[in-house]
């Protein structure tokens, strides 16, 4: 091998071996260490990557439960209470037991109570139509019926119901990751407890305006009169601006609230009809030959 061919081999050889050197003096003074326990916590989540918990992601969750060494105020929607023991069991700690929650749209104004007044031409979506106007009907407060809960759930759990004009949640899948509530404009979306059978008792009204107005724009309209509150033995019901609300956590699903209410604004769902009703709607059925 020539002279000047060796030296290069060498000076090359040098380099690579002060650049090695350098690298690696680099990594060590600048390692970030990662606790391990965040890889076996994100592991141990659904993927699901909703944002339901209130992080990006499921990997900056996994991150925050094991930077803080606490489950306080932190909940996986998603994996419910069966994750949340496991993640407690790798981080050593105890966790919360808290009932499911689903989704529930609190408006009844449908095409037959909340007749259309007006006509929108724009960008078919709720968030720019709510920005530009009050919607197709004379209430201010109801459904603008684009379906931006629908287009937002990765769970495929609530769709519009094209005769009712209104999106209807689809309980046995719902998570209750809350994408839905965060993209409805009129704030007509909660998560309320997840009772037997799915069943639910609930005002389907957001509207704030007194009594007269509101039934102008919808004829079941909660007009605040108290009624509900005033039969109520769990104090589950409270009325705020002329609108009343039914704590989930609270009501016992007794129903006795329902038939007082004048203008049928508090809907129950999945309850077996009365007895009475059932005995009505046997002697109707045609006898079988």
């Amino acid at each position: 091998m020539s002279e000047p061919l060796l030296y290069t081999v060498i000076i090359l050889s040098a380099i690579g071996i002060a650049a090695a050197i350098i690298l690696y003096l680099v990594a060590r003074k600048f390692h970030v260490y990662e606790d391990p326990r965040i890889d076996q916590v994100e592991e141990a989540l659904p993927a699901a990557n909703c944002g339901g918990c209130g992080y990006a992601g499921c990997r900056a969750f996994a991150e925050a439960i094991v930077k803080d060494n606490s489950l306080d105020d932190k909940y996986c929607p998603v994996g419910g209470n069966e994750v949340m023991e496991k993640v407690a069991s790798i981080m050593g700690l105890e966790a919360e037991q808290k009932a499911p929650r689903t989704a529930v749209v609190r408006c009844n104004g449908t095409c037959e109570h909340r007749p259309q007044t007006h006509n929108y031409e724009g960008v078919q979506t709720c968030a720019i139509a709510a920005l530009n106007y009050s919607g197709e009907t004379d209430c201010q407060y109801g459904c603008l019926g684009f379906g931006d809960c629908c287009t937002v759930c990765d769970f495929d759990a609530i769709h519009m119901n094209p005769e009712t004009g209104l999106p209807e949640v689809i309980d046995e899948n719902c998570v209750a990751c809350g994408a839905c509530v965060e993209a409805c404009p009129r704030d007509l979306i909660e998560l309320r407890k997840v009772m037997p059978k799915y069943r639910k008792v609930y005002v389907a009204c957001r509207n704030m305006d007194k009594g007269g107005p509101a039934r102008k724009a919808c004829k079941v309209a909660c007009i605040g009169c108290g009624k509900c509150e005033e039969v109520c033995k769990f104090d589950a019901i409270t009325i705020s601006n002329n609108l009343a609300f039914i704590d989930s956590d609270k009501c016992k699903l007794c129903r006795k609230c329902a038939p007082v209410c004048p203008t049928n604004a508090i809907i129950e769902e999945n309850f077996p009809p009365p007895k009475k009703k059932q005995a009505e709607e046997k002697e109707s059925k045609p006898a079988e030959a």
